[in-house]
């Protein structure tokens, strides 16, 4: 192979200081064990408790009914003629630090870790034998403990209330705006507590198991992260290249990258150069054990397009980000140039007669 026989893998002291592997059926095998960061590995899909108790921050709707009027929440009509019930309700109240709010005549209550229905039986509980028999109803007009924060690359950044039957991380993004990016370059991260996972879109879209719920406190971050690989040597271009697809094969990554030239390409040099985790270059026999003893390994992925087979392991084998896909050049190319330059050499009368030419 043109690596192999140029040195590039082997320094002066027999030491290897990068993996060579001929991409087979073996080969591919390996990669398909390749874990793939997901958002269920980490968390499961556990779906948050039902009830949401009330927390410090919170807002709170209280409105008090009385069974007549004349009393606390309810004045003496002036005509005497509605004798029927009267509401009063209370501008929203903040859950303080202290985890509680205040109502008029009740005192200070307790509602942080409380749910609304406990709340309004304190309240009447307060005011028995102050209002005429009361009874009470609390909302969460504001709701900031039972929230997910979405930020990055969605139309609207905010906390997103929670609702009781549970929400998956698809529905927060999209009640956030949803996604600005396409899809296959899009990824989102999930923080909760000190652990996060990030994953791609187009995976909690290809697989809907991917799309678990979120609790409160959650953190979810957008990002746009195209993905690329680089083609170096006898393509049609060399460059940067994005896949513009959520996946994409070594055949596709050739096509993009303008196809082997054919005057100048050795169909025996297309190589992928990629880190591997140290765990799966050991599946590989190739691997120099010195190679090893870090968390990630050089390799150097080999295909000969010699063989029609290799078009077909070509179009299993999967582009990752950050790649490079090195085409070498073949060795009759270096021949046709030195032999052009000792063309060149070997006709003095030419070369000076064109520089007589330039002279005048």
């Amino acid at each position: 192979m043109a690596m192999e026989e140029a040195g590039s893998t082997t320094l002066p002291d027999g030491k290897k200081t990068i993996a060579l592997v001929d991409i087979d059926e073996y080969a591919l095998g390996v990669l398909s064990r390749r874990p793939v960061g997901t958002l269920r590995g980490l968390f499961g899909d556990r779906r948050a408790p039902s009830n949401q108790p009330i927390g410090v921050g919170d807002s709170l709707q209280i409105t008090i009914w009385e069974a007549a009027s004349g009393g606390l929440f309810s004045p003496q009509s002036a005509d005497q003629v509605n004798l029927g019930s009267r509401t009063a309700t209370i501008p929203d109240q903040v859950v303080a630090r202290d985890g509680s709010i205040s109502v008029p005549y009740a005192g200070r209550i307790r509602a942080a870790g409380r749910s609304t229905q406990q709340v309004e039986r304190q309240i009447i509980e307060r005011l028995q034998g102050k209002a005429i028999e009361p009874q009470v109803l609390v909302n969460l007009s504001k709701n900031v403990t039972n929230t997910v924060t979405v930020t990055g690359e969605v139309a609207n950044g905010a906390r997103v209330p929670l609702t009781l039957r549970g929400d998956r991380v698809m529905d927060v993004i999209a009640a956030a705006g949803g996604y600005r990016s396409a899809s296959h370059e899009t990824f989102v991260s999930l923080t909760r507590g000190t652990k996060t996972a990030k994953a791609p879109i187009q995976l909690l879209i290809d697989n809907p198991g991917e799309n678990v719920f979120v609790h409160p406190g959650d953190v979810l971050t957008v990002e746009r992260t195209p993905q690329t690989f680089t083609a170096v040597g006898a393509t049609g271009a060399n460059t940067v290249v994005p896949f513009g697809v959520s996946k994409l094969t070594l055949e596709e990554a050739i096509g993009r990258a303008g196809g082997a030239q054919d005057a100048s390409a050795d169909p025996d040099g297309i190589f992928v150069l990629r880190y591997e985790p140290t765990f799966l270059a050991s599946s590989y026999s190739t691997t120099d054990p010195k190679l090893l003893t870090k968390n990630l390994v050089p390799v150097a992925y080999h295909l000969s397009l010699r063989d029609p087979q290799a078009y077909f392991l070509a179009r299993r084998f999967e582009m990752r980000d950050k790649d490079i896909l090195l085409v070498t050049n073949s060795p009759l190319t270096e021949v046709s140039k030195l032999s052009h330059l000792f063309g060149m050499i070997s006709q003095p009368g030419m070369v000076g007669a064109s520089g007589a030419l330039m002279l005048r």
